[in-house]
Parts: C-alpha cells; structure tokens; sequence
C-alpha cells in the first residue's frame, strides 16, 4: 500500500472498505503521532536544565497549533485541487466528499487526512531543537503556523500529492527524507544562523545533558 501519497475514487462505484487497511493507516497515524512527544523527551533530555520545560512546550505545542492548521487549510493545500505547487481552499476546513485512498482504494479519506497531520505536526517539532533558548514562545507560535503553511505544504504538495510536479516525475520520499527531515534540518541551522547563540551561552563553558534517560525513552 502506498501510504503518503493516495489515489481518490472520484467514480461513483461503490468501494468496499478493507478493515485490515484501513486498520493499519489508524494504527501509523497514531505511531507517528507518539513521535512529537516521544521528540520533546528526546530533546529535553538533551538540553541544559534551565532549558528543559522550553523544549518541553516548544515541541509539544506543535501538536496544537499545526493541527489546527492542518484542518483550516493545511490539508488543503497540500492535498486539495489546484497546480503542482499549490493547492487550494475547496477543501478548506476538511470539507472533504467521502473518498477511498491507497492503491486499492480501501480507507476513508479522513483517516489519510489524520495519517499527514502527524507527518505535518513532528517536521515544525524538530526545529524546536534549534530554537529552544533562542526565540520567546509568541514569536515561535507564529513561525511554526507561518512555516507550516509556506513551507511544509508546498513541499508536501510536490511530493506526496499525486498533483505534485515532482511526485508526476517519480520522486521518491522515503519515510519522509525530503518532506520531513531535509526541510526541517535546512529551517533549523537557519534559524541558529540568523537568531545567534543562546541566552547566557559560555564558549569556555561546555555545555551538559540534562537528562540522559529523557533521550532514551523520547529514542
């Protein structure tokens, strides 16, 4: 089954739901989900004490404000009718008609729209890492919102569409290696770049781990 990218039944032939699929999807969607805290321990366990209940909240609150943008719009744009660069609004608000996805057309659409909010909520966490000690909180809120749109979504949209450009030349993401961990890595030493060196930073002071079995159990 291809997971990241579905194909829509737009015929009116009555497709029969796969509850081994359609279990499947719901059981990744929620794994993935687990990833965002499981990231924020990982963090933390990482990070200085004076920084650990930042990194906490800075990845947590991902969860928060993507999903939101995720239903507004974010599923639309990046899933939605349109170009292969962008979507539109027409599925804005998850005003979606009752399709099947995957290649044999087995689960409901809203459970693919569930699966690619998670991928859409850990991208934005992990620059978290890059940003804690380095951005107040209201700032950083509007930079996720902001990046989630302008960033992710086009970049879902080439490649996890099936309207994507890049997606029609054969691109292949695996397990998210462009959409997720390039895009995320490029943002945060970019933000490290531009934003400088952490509160309180001491070169001739080595930095420690807060918490090493935090990074254990968050790995």
């Amino acid at each position: 089954m291809n997971s990241t990218s579905g194909n829509i039944s737009t015929t009116t032939t009555i497709t029969t739901l796969d509850n081994g699929d359609h279990a499947w999807m719901m059981t990744s969607a929620a794994l993935v989900y687990m990833m965002t805290p499981a990231l924020a321990f990982f963090y933390g366990g990482l990070v200085e004490n004076k920084n650990i209940l930042n990194q906490l909240f800075l990845s947590i609150i991902c969860m928060g404000i993507v999903t939101v943008q995720w239903c507004l719009f974010g599923y639309s744009f990046s899933f939605g009718p349109g170009n292969s660069a962008f979507g539109s609004f027409d599925f804005s608000g998850l005003r979606l008609p009752f399709h099947f996805y995957g290649d044999n057309l087995t689960f409901p659409s809203l459970t693919f729209v569930s699966y690619q909010a998670a991928f859409a909520v850990i991208t934005p966490a992990l620059i978290s890492g890059a940003i804690v000690g380095r951005m107040k909180l209201l700032p950083y809120m509007l930079f996720i919102f902001l990046w989630s749109t302008f960033c992710y979504c086009p970049l879902a949209r080439w490649l996890f569409s099936d309207y994507g450009w890049l997606h029609r030349y054969g691109t292949l993401d695996f397990a998210g290696g462009c959409v997720v961990h390039v895009s995320s890595g490029v943002s945060g030493m970019v933000c490290a770049l531009i934003l400088g060196n952490r509160a309180d930073f001491d070169p001739n002071k080595p930095e420690v781990a807060h918490n090493l079995p935090f990074t254990v159990i968050g790995t």
